[in-house]
């Protein structure tokens, strides 16, 4: 038979953080290195909660079921926005009423001089820009932002979310953590690739419901002047999607199609557009 605080602290989730709170779980057990009774927690109050509030103390989340739970490792240290004291509160209670509240933009990059280095080094092209996008995506802090659990918060760094191909004609998902060394980010993305070679469908992962990452595709057989997504209409649907075509040549020079596409009431054409200006200034690098 176990005492009472081990079965509680069986039950919850201690996130390092300690800016989160469930709102449901009350009882107290003091700090780690301080040992107090605690009264035993009900079954109703070990039942995953809806929203987090800002606090001091640590999370207390119960392990049964849940999204989140699942993926202890995206809510470890992303913080909670203020909405009422954000100067974006009325852009974001504006835009998430709305049922298509995306908005995205469409144009080119010059990568010519990127494409050149990487070749220069026997460098895949994709891999080369693949990171750049993500040095640029994880400089603009609105770009960071999701919706979980009700809430707006941000994550520390954006991981990349990629498609890629099979030779049957189909695809399959990848996730790669984001790194500021080329040489490392590409040694994960190389065996994530090998991965969905050796595998068939989706491969998900639980794709569906990672929120720290920008979820990127490409259409490398054709270049393209715009681009519809498919979309999940639910309110907490907030991960930025961007696509890469075919490079053009026009007067000696290479241009990648790029399509970017955030959710409006966390991101402006303003915040887009200093991606754009990011990802130009890197891949010219």
């Amino acid at each position: 038979m176990v005492n009472s605080r081990s079965r509680f602290a069986r039950n919850i989730i201690l996130v390092e953080n300690n800016q989160f709170r469930s709102s449901q779980l009350t009882p107290s057990v003091g700090t780690l290195g301080k040992r107090r009774k605690a009264p035993l927690p009900n079954r109703r109050a070990l039942r995953p909660t809806r929203r987090l509030t800002k606090s001091n103390d640590i999370v207390k989340r119960a392990p049964v079921s849940g999204k989140l739970t699942r993926n202890l490792n995206q809510i470890h240290e992303m913080k909670i926005i203020d909405v009422e004291n954000w100067n974006r509160k009325e852009h974001f209670n504006f835009f998430s009423k709305m049922a298509s509240p995306y908005f995205g933009i469409v144009t080119e990059v010059n990568c010519t001089k990127a494409y050149d280095i990487a070749k220069e080094n026997g460098y895949s092209f994709f891999a080369y820009y693949l990171h750049k996008s993500m040095i640029a995506v994880n400089v603009v802090e609105e770009l960071k932002y999701r919706i979980v659990n009700d809430n707006v918060v941000s994550f520390p760094v954006i991981n990349a979310g990629a498609t890629i191909g099979r030779e049957d004609g189909t695809f399959g998902f990848i996730f790669v953590h984001f790194s500021s060394d080329f040489q490392a980010f590409n040694a994960e993305l190389q065996k994530e690739i090998l991965s969905v070679q050796n595998s068939k469908g989706l491969r998900l992962n639980d794709d569906d419901i990672k929120k720290d990452l920008i979820r990127h595709s490409t259409i490398p057989w054709t270049s393209f002047s715009g681009l519809l997504h498919p979309t999940n209409f639910t309110q907490d649907e907030s991960v930025p999607k961007i696509t890469f075509g075919k490079f053009s040549m026009r007067d000696g020079q290479k241009y990648l199609p790029v399509s970017i596409e955030a959710h409006h009431g966390l991101v402006d054409g303003f915040h887009l557009a200093k991606y754009l200006t990011e990802f130009q200034n890197q891949l010219d690098k």
